[in-house]
C-alpha cells in the first residue's frame, strides 16, 4: 500500500537506474493518475493501466514522481493495487474535493438538508463495513440496501433521543447546528417515502436522500448495484474499503458506530429489534443489510 505522500520543491524524483526522469515518465505518471481519477475503470481490464500499475510496483522512481503527481492535484494516494488500481482520495483544498454542501445543492435540498445527505452517507459507511476487521480484511465485501439505511438511521434517532432523555437535553436542534444530536430529530420528522401522482420516490424522502447518496457511491466507483430489492441493493468495492479506512477515525462515524444498533457476532449484523417498532415509522420490508467476508 502506498502511503500518503507529501510533496515539495525540496524533494525531486530519483534518478531511474536508466538515466534521469523524463517528460515520458513524467507523462506516464500524469497518464497513471488519470486513471486513478476513473473509478470504474477495472486495471485488469485495461492493459495500458496495469502496465503502469506494474511500474509503479517495480520502479521506484516512478512511484515517486506518479505519487508527487497526485500530490500536486491536492490528491492522497491511498493504495496502488491490482486490486484497487491507483485509489486517490481528494485533500480537502483539492480541486477534486466534494464537500458536503455542494453535494447537497446538487440534489436541490435546502441548506438543512445537507446534515441528512452526511448522515446517509455516514450510515452507509457504517452498515458497510461495522468491525474493524471487516476494514482490515481486503476480501471482505459489505452489502447495503436503500431501505435497510433507512431503518438503520431511524433506530439510531431512537437510540439518540433516548440518550438526550436521558440527560435532561435540549433535543429539538436548530435546523443549522452540526452532528448527530442536530441531525437525528430533522430524519425521524421526514417522511420515509413520500408519495407523488407518477409513484416516484421523492428526492426530500429519506428513502430519496439514501438512494442519492447509494447513487453517487456508485458512479463515484465505490459501489455497485446488484439488484432493486429494498429499495435497491448495492455491494462496495475495494476503493470504498479504502476510503472508509480513511474516514475510519471520524468522530461521526465512531458515534453512530458506538450507538450499538447494529450487534455483530457471527459477521452478519442486523437492526436491534425495538421495544415498539410502531413509534420507528420503519419503511416496509427494510430489507437489513446483509454483510458477508467474500474472498472470490
Amino acid at each position: 500500500m502506498s502511503e500518503h505522500v507529501e510533496w515539495s520543491e525540496a524533494e525531486t524524483p530519483a534518478p531511474s537506474a536508466s538515466g534521469a526522469v523524463t517528460p515520458a515518465d513524467a507523462a506516464d505518471a500524469a497518464r497513471l493518475v488519470a486513471f486513478g481519477l476513473q473509478p470504474k475503470l477495472q486495471p485488469a481490464r485495461d492493459q495500458e493501466y496495469a502496465e503502469l500499475l506494474r511500474r509503479h510496483r517495480e520502479d521506484p522512481a516512478f512511484a515517486r514522481l506518479a505519487d508527487a503527481v497526485a500530490a500536486g492535484l491536492g490528491l492522497i494516494v491511498l493504495e496502488v493495487s491490482p486490486r484497487a488500481g491507483m485509489a486517490v482520495t481528494a485533500a480537502e483544498d483539492s480541486v477534486f474535493a466534494v464537500r458536503m454542501g455542494d453535494y447537497a445543492r446538487r440534489t436541490a435540498a435546502d441548506s438543512g438538508d445537507r446534515f441528512l445527505h452526511g448522515l446517509a452517507h455516514l450510515a452507509v459507511a457504517a452498515l458497510a463495513f461495522p468491525r474493524p476487521e471487516d476494514l482490515a480484511d481486503d476480501g471482505y465485501i459489505g452489502r447495503v440496501t436503500v431501505n435497510g439505511v433507512d431503518a438503520f438511521v431511524r433506530q439510531a434517532c431512537r437510540r439518540l433521543e433516548e440518550r438526550a432523555e436521558a440527560q435532561g437535553e435540549n433535543t429539538d436542534p436548530a435546523t443549522d447546528a452540526p452532528g448527530l444530536e442536530a441531525a437525528w430529530r430533522i430524519w425521524a420528522r421526514r417522511s420515509a417515502t413520500g408519495a407523488t401522482k407518477d409513484a416516484r420516490r421523492p428526492a426530500a424522502s429519506t428513502t430519496g436522500i439514501v438512494a442519492k447518496a447509494l447513487a453517487f457511491l456508485t458512479d463515484s466507483g465505490f459501489l455497485q448495484r446488484t439488484g432493486d430489492e429494498s429499495g435497491g441493493t448495492y455491494r462496495t468495492t475495494a476503493r470504498y474499503q479504502l476510503q472508509v479506512r480513511d474516514m475510519a477515525g471520524s468522530a461521526a462515524l465512531a458515534e453512530l458506530l458506538d450507538l450499538g444498533v447494529v450487534p455483530v457476532t457471527d459477521g452478519t449484523p442486523s437492526l436491534l429489534p425495538a421495544e415498539d417498532t410502531d413509534d420507528l415509522d420503519l419503511v416496509a420490508d427494510a430489507g437489513l443489510p446483509l454483510h458477508a467476508p467474500s474472498h472470490s
